[in-house]
């Protein structure tokens, strides 16, 4: 085998690779965001090797009829998981418009529209799903204009305004995903009037749109991509945002955080985050994660 085809074969091999168990938290934090459904293995086995680093509760999300109903059923199972049911902001105009599962710019004619209709009778399973006790937040739902375009941000659009209505006729938690949206997910949540508890899930904004969050009382939960190289601005967000409104999450199996990007991501590995949000903040570990704990229990009324 050649020099580089050794290296690239390497390369192969340490991206499969499951990271080390990091130092214990001393305070245990929630993983305010993941998504168990996705990582394989058994949910007992996950949640307990999250609880031997400190990371318990976890919240399990949705993003489609049949991920919302796993989530609730696996925190009906679960003392430490909790469940959080949406369509995912481009499942709606998959829905509606029949898109391409992986590209929600483009139609797909083999994938049959619904229209209004089906989307409709979706939402109608999320409330139901929604008014159940072990189901402490609506979402992941907003706007996401990265991978819907033009033709379906009007079904986006739609749901996203049911998803708050629901979130606020059961009193739970709104949990947002912004990709690309900050104006017009503030936007709707203001003109829709936000519920009691709003989430940014994967906060991806700057320093200033951290303020707008921290004067309107919203969340903000800082995934692994806050410990990149690239993602100053996220960490000068978590720099300026109140540590009574920061929550820690993996998004896992996405976003590892460093020194493990690339490898597969998992609830264990929230205290690579945690410290990383923590060293922007210029707080002790201990401090801040003390300060999700709690942020955690009232989002989520734990």
């Amino acid at each position: 085998m050649s020099k580089s085809k050794n290296q690239r074969a390497q390369r192969d091999r340490a991206r499969d690779e499951i990271p080390p168990p990091p130092e214990p938290l001393r305070v245990a934090v929630a993983d305010s965001h993941t998504h168990m459904d996705m990582q394989g293995g058994d949910v007992a086995a996950i949640v307990a090797k999250a609880a031997s680093v400190g990371v318990t509760p976890l919240v399990q999300v949705g993003c489609d009829l049949a991920g919302s109903r796993w989530a609730a059923r696996v925190a009906a199972e679960h003392d430490t998981v909790w469940a959080a049911v949406a369509l995912h902001p481009n499942e709606a105009p998959r829905i509606v418009h029949g898109l391409d599962e992986a590209d929600a710019t483009e139609w797909d004619p083999a994938r049959p529209a619904g229209g209004t209709a089906a989307l409709e009778e979706a939402l109608a399973e999320i409330d139901a799903l929604a008014a159940l006790e072990q189901v402490r937040a609506v979402g992941e739902t907003g706007m996401d204009r990265f991978r819907t375009g033009p033709e379906g941000i009007a079904a986006q659009e739609e749901s996203f305004r049911a998803h708050i209505a629901i979130a606020k006729r059961h009193g739970k938690a709104v949990m947002i995903h912004d990709r690309d949206a900050h104006d017009d997910v503030l936007r709707v949540l203001e003109e829709e009037g936000a519920p009691e508890r709003v989430v940014f899930h994967c906060f991806s904004g700057d320093a200033e749109m951290a303020k707008v969050c921290a004067d309107r009382g919203y969340f903000m939960s800082f995934a692994g991509n806050v410990t990149f190289a690239s993602a100053q601005h996220l960490r000068d967000a978590a720099a300026v945002a109140p540590a009574e409104l920061i929550l820690v999450e993996t998004d896992a199996p996405f976003l590892t955080p460093k020194p493990y990007r690339g490898r597969p991501n998992a609830p264990y590995l929230i205290p690579h985050t945690l410290r990383a949000v923590a060293r922007a903040k210029g707080m002790a570990d201990d401090e801040l994660a003390e300060a999700v704990a709690a942020n955690a229990r009232r989002a989520f009324a734990l």
